[in-house]
């Protein structure tokens, strides 16, 4: 089994979940599309992979000062969703992990609230259950002055 150093664990996986892993998106993921989609729809100008804004909000608009994270269920914790699971091989740095993830997401969220941005979070499971109401909210973001 490979064995690596990964953010103060050494962990060891078996090849099929190395390989499983290396294979999850980062970006352009499906929900990324769907909201994309719906912005583009309404008329919205966006950027996209903004790595210089607080968080690396999947998608912003610095002008009019908003930005959305489109966050996967089982790797950003969506409180209450099917998905939220944790393996039970390795459970003390999945949780580990997990909690990192959160409480770096609360703090790019509150760091682009404090230089003026709204913050919209859009959640994998919504794309896929609620787009309709992604749109409503979508469509008062947009106008929001």
């Amino acid at each position: 089994m490979p064995s690596r150093r990964r953010e103060g664990f050494w962990i060891t996986t078996d090849e099929a979940t190395s390989v499983r892993l290396a294979n999850i998106r980062q970006k352009d993921t499906k929900p990324e599309l769907v909201v994309r989609k719906m912005l583009t729809a309404l008329g919205a100008r966006y950027r996209i992979r903004n790595k210089d804004l607080p968080g690396n909000p999947d998608i912003a608009n610095r002008s009019k000062k908003w930005a959305i994270f489109v966050h996967g269920c089982y790797w950003h914790r969506h409180e209450g969703c099917q998905r939220t699971t944790t393996p039970t091989s390795n459970r003390e740095f999945w949780e580990a992990k997990f909690e990192r993830n959160v409480v770096r997401d609360a703090v790019g969220t509150k760091a682009l609230e404090d230089l003026g941005y709204r913050v919209f979070v859009v959640w994998e499971c919504e794309t896929e259950r609620e787009p309709e109401a992604i749109l409503h909210r979508l469509r008062r973001l947009l106008r929001f002055r």
